[in-house]
């Protein structure tokens, strides 16, 4: 027990030193919300799908929400925080179809001011070459889903023309 009080009262002078330490640690560690004097972007990702037939179709959806409820557009959605590019492409045309595919072609970065009127939107688009049409059907906030000859696309949504253009000259680099 004498042993225990003498090391207690040699410690002492120190506590006051030590507890200062302790609070600059705390003060300096805190996390904060990051802070940007910039605004940021949001991101999606597109997935064209065409089929390497002689006539090839390309997978569209009609959108079962607004902005442009109603029209058809290239299968895409949001980037979650946890994902590439590539993985939300893939994801959403699954989530939108019920198409599930392995691999996608980058095709290119969409960034137009106005591209979208819900605000500041990048888009990566990706294509992927199936050998026919595959069953789908419209899910989550796709109305429908269905395929169209390439040569017969009804008006598309957004800048989707354009992506789908692009896509074609890939398509073109890329078929079997």
């Amino acid at each position: 027990m004498k042993c225990n009080v003498y090391f207690l009262l040699s410690i002492i002078p120190v506590i006051p030193t030590f507890l200062l330490s302790l609070w600059h640690i705390c003060k300096c560690t805190t996390i904060m919300p990051y802070t940007y004097k910039y605004p940021r972007p949001a991101v999606t990702a597109d997935c064209i799908v065409i089929t390497s037939e002689e006539e090839p179709r390309v997978l569209l959806i009609e959108r079962g929400e607004e902005p442009f409820k109603g029209c058809w557009a290239i299968p895409g959605g949001f980037l979650n925080m946890d994902e590439t590019t590539e993985q939300c492409a893939i994801r959403e045309l699954e989530e939108e179809t019920g198409l599930k595919i392995d691999k996608a072609n980058q095709i290119g970065a969409y960034c137009k001011v106005d591209r979208d009127p819900r605000g500041r939107t990048i888009s990566v688009a990706y294509l992927a070459i199936v050998e026919r049409p595959l069953e789908v059907s419209g899910q989550d906030d796709a109305a429908k889903a269905k395929w169209f000859p390439v040569n017969a696309l009804p008006p598309l949504a957004f800048d989707h023309d354009e992506i789908m253009a692009d896509a074609m000259a890939k398509y073109d680099q890329l078929k079997p």
